[in-house]
């Protein structure tokens, strides 16, 4: 069976398992889902069609009647519906029902669970790389802490003593702060999870992580963020891809400082992402290399080489797409660009 690079995909059956094929394909940028449809009406598929913006054929011989589709996935199990598709499907187009359709949903679950676990380990990879700008950023309120206690234990003015007390309560809360990011940024992405994400808070977010991974003292940060630019998609995943790109903009520029600059813009239906540094570059010829798994241009044990692989998987789930623009010693821009989401209702 020959398939296109882009594959128009019709699913017969919205129960559980048209759910499942429903869920695991939308997220692959080369398949549109052209409809589902089911005889249940009240069947759950239908529902996440909805919200997925997918549309809902309820008339079954107009989906299979559909001369735009290249494939139809039969998830009824029904053998009068495997009949009826081999009857009336337009020319050119191809199906696969019974054990051959479960047998796609098992790889593409193999695929989407291999890729998440991937994610989590370059993630975790990440987290350690941190450690000494975490334990910095905890030792400081962990010595006054003990400093303001010692104190305690002899002071006598009530007045001191509340005074410290509460010193001791805001260091206590900034140490609970960062553990709580830290926390936030390291669990396992929720599948499935596609929302509206405020793409201007994320940033921030990221830039809260990352500040553990590198120094920022000596680096410029200039923010230039539009209101409004949100898009659709698992915000977890989309957090790991800024951390990545601005812990990579501030090691470019570890040996003499520079400018970081954060811009967001909406036009013409997209969101434009930029993450711009001004250290080293990338060298032309490495371009075309550096999305690709273990490619790596930093010093041995500084990174896993699957830092930009991972962003851009999670870039093209999103239904976005990446570009990088650098020069040798002039610096690098990373671009992201996704549809625009509209706030429900």
């Amino acid at each position: 069976m020959e398939i296109s690079d882009h594959t128009k995909v019709a699913i017969l059956g919205a129960g559980r398992d048209g759910l499942a094929l429903l869920d695991l394909l939308h997220h692959i940028p080369s398949i549109e889902i052209v409809g589902i449809t089911d005889r249940n009406p009240a069947a759950p598929g239908l529902q996440r069609a909805r919200e997925l913006q997918i549309p809902v054929i309820i008339n079954v011989p107009d989906l299979i009647g559909n001369h735009g589709v290249n494939l139809f996935l039969d998830a009824t199990g029904d053998p009068e519906m495997e009949a009826s598709l081999h009857a009336h499907k337009p020319p050119g187009a191809n199906i696969l029902s019974g054990s051959a359709s479960r047998l796609l949903w098992k790889l593409i679950r193999h695929e989407s669970k291999l890729e998440a676990e991937l994610l989590q380990s370059e993630k975790l990879a990440g987290i350690g790389s941190f450690a000494a700008g975490i334990a910095h950023d905890i030792n400081n309120p962990l010595q006054l802490i003990l400093g303001l206690a010692e104190n305690l234990a002899e002071e006598r003015d009530l007045t001191t003593v509340h005074e410290q007390a509460q010193d001791i309560i805001e260091a206590v809360k900034r140490t609970s702060a960062i553990c709580r990011d830290l926390t936030r940024y390291s669990r396992r992405a929720s599948p499935h999870q596609d929302v509206l994400v405020p793409v201007n808070e994320k940033l921030d977010e990221a830039l809260k992580i990352a500040r553990y991974a590198s120094s920022l003292h000596d680096i410029e940060m200039i923010k230039q963020y539009q209101p409004g630019a949100a898009v659709k998609g698992n915000p977890d995943e989309l957090l790991h891809v800024l951390v990545n790109l601005i812990t990579n903009a501030v090691h470019a520029m570890e040996r003499g400082g520079g400018t970081l600059t954060l811009e967001t813009t909406v036009h013409d239906g997209q969101v434009h992402v930029r993450i711009s540094d001004t250290g080293c570059g990338i060298a032309l010829d490495k371009l075309d290399e550096i999305f690709e798994p273990f490619f790596t241009t930093k010093a041995p044990g500084k990174g896993t080489g699957l830092g930009l692989y991972n962003v851009k998987t999670i870039v093209n789930k999103m239904h976005g797409a990446i570009a990088i623009d650098s020069q040798i010693d002039r610096g690098t821009t990373f671009t992201l660009t996704f549809p625009k989401a509209e706030p429900a209702g």
